[in-house]
């Protein structure tokens, strides 16, 4: 079954692998080591559910070893960044809500950073049911709503004093990112034993022209409004994220809190 609907903002990180490492990676690959201890299986077989360049999937081969571990996305820029970094890794162009693996093929599964931009987070979680093995886990986590992110709160609030209204996608993007969201999706899914919890990380910068560099590559709902501005408009929004974020002279770090929500695979019935 193909599914072509696309939720509020998932075009936007359709954006070469280096930009998006620039703006969104450095807060994924650390999110992707804790997320990894909540999420990867101790043995077996592992899934990576819409892998990006490969954040969470270098955790799993480091843990795993590449001939357990594979990986989907539907973005071929980013499969291809994945394959040329995990060159043992099974790396496929594939949608979430239609996974091209047998059932029971994986001991676990996970999505981090996925589900905000999945049109239909049900069928992807019972794609991801289907092709894990009873007894194990599927996994996902999301930037929290509430928490959220230093920079994107920041970059939005700024936005919104260019006087043209609130620009906040959908919840600034972070579409069930609130307590229990995610868990009740897990639990209408028929996972049992599902647990939440959140983990809070930081990314460094060497100063603000980095941070607003990695804005201007276009990445994300944020990037993509960036980028859209005429030349003046955009300068206001850089003075004013600016000020938001207290002038920081040389190096600084923004925090960022991920909601995090697994499940186990109960016995199937045919």
């Amino acid at each position: 079954m193909k599914h072509d609907a696309e939720a509020p903002g998932s075009a936007t990180f359709r954006v070469p692998a280096a930009d998006y490492d620039r703006f969104m990676g450095r807060y994924s690959q650390t999110l992707a080591q804790s997320f990894g201890d909540f999420c990867l299986p101790d043995r077996g077989r592992f899934l990576d559910v819409g892998c990006g360049p490969g954040a969470l999937t270098a955790v799993a081969v480091q843990r795993l070893g590449e001939a357990a571990v594979s990986a989907i996305d539907p973005a071929p820029q980013f499969v291809e960044a994945c394959r040329a970094r995990h060159p043992g890794v099974d790396v496929r162009r594939a949608s979430a809500e239609a996974l091209p693996f047998e059932p029971d093929s994986f001991a676990g599964a996970a999505a981090q950073l996925v589900f905000h931009f999945i049109a239909e987070p049900s069928i992807a979680l019972a794609q991801m049911r289907t092709v894990v093995e009873p007894g194990g886990t599927v996994a996902a986590a999301v930037w929290d709503a509430i928490d959220g992110m230093q920079m994107l709160d920041a970059f939005w609030d700024a936005a919104a004093e260019l006087g043209h209204g609130d620009p906040r996608p959908d919840s600034r993007g972070l579409r069930l990112g609130r307590p229990d969201e995610l868990a009740s999706v897990w639990r209408s899914g028929g996972l049992d034993a599902v647990t939440e919890t959140t983990i809070t990380v930081t990314a460094d910068y060497s100063g603000f022209d980095e941070l607003w560099d990695s804005i201007l590559t276009g990445t994300g709902p944020a990037g993509a409004f960036a980028v859209s501005l005429d030349g003046a408009t955009r300068d206001r929004l850089r003075e004013l994220l600016l000020r938001r974020l207290g002038r920081p002279d040389g190096a600084f770090d923004l925090s960022a809190v991920a909601r995090a929500v697994r499940g186990v695979v109960a016995e199937k019935t045919p």
